[in-house]
């Protein structure tokens, strides 16, 4: 269970990584022409840049506090941080139609809730 944990950990953060990447540095004209990125184009820079700064924290909040064993419980708080985000992504696509995309950030929103129970739950890291 604690290494299905870990890779579904480091999955989640390999996303969280590609796309916090992609919304901080990438031009958001280039963004809101890839497949997915068209809500990109009715929201504002500032906003756009600190949903991706949000995902690299996300990144980094998924596996350092464990590996480093920092404050370790901040890993299954920022997995349901992380579900909150979906929520919000699954909406975005919604409204504009783009089901596959919903889809997509179900199973992001399925692994983080696992995450989030096994590591509050059965595998914490304070036991």
């Amino acid at each position: 269970m604690n290494l299905a944990l870990w890779i579904g950990a480091a999955l989640l953060a390999a996303v969280a990584l590609a796309g916090g990447t992609t919304k901080t540095f990438m031009p958001q004209e280039k963004l809101a022409a890839a497949p997915g990125g068209g809500w990109t184009a009715h929201v504002s820079p500032v906003f756009l840049r600190t949903l991706g700064v949000l995902e690299l924290l996300a990144a980094a909040g998924l596996i350092l506090p464990a590996v480093l064993d920092i404050a370790p419980a901040l890993v299954p708080v920022t997995a349901v941080c992380w579900i909150l985000l979906m929520i919000g992504a699954m909406i975005t696509h919604g409204r504009l139609g783009e089901a596959r995309f919903v889809v997509l950030n179900v199973v992001y929103l399925v692994l983080a809730v696992f995450i989030a129970w096994g590591r509050f739950g059965p595998e914490t890291f304070t036991g």
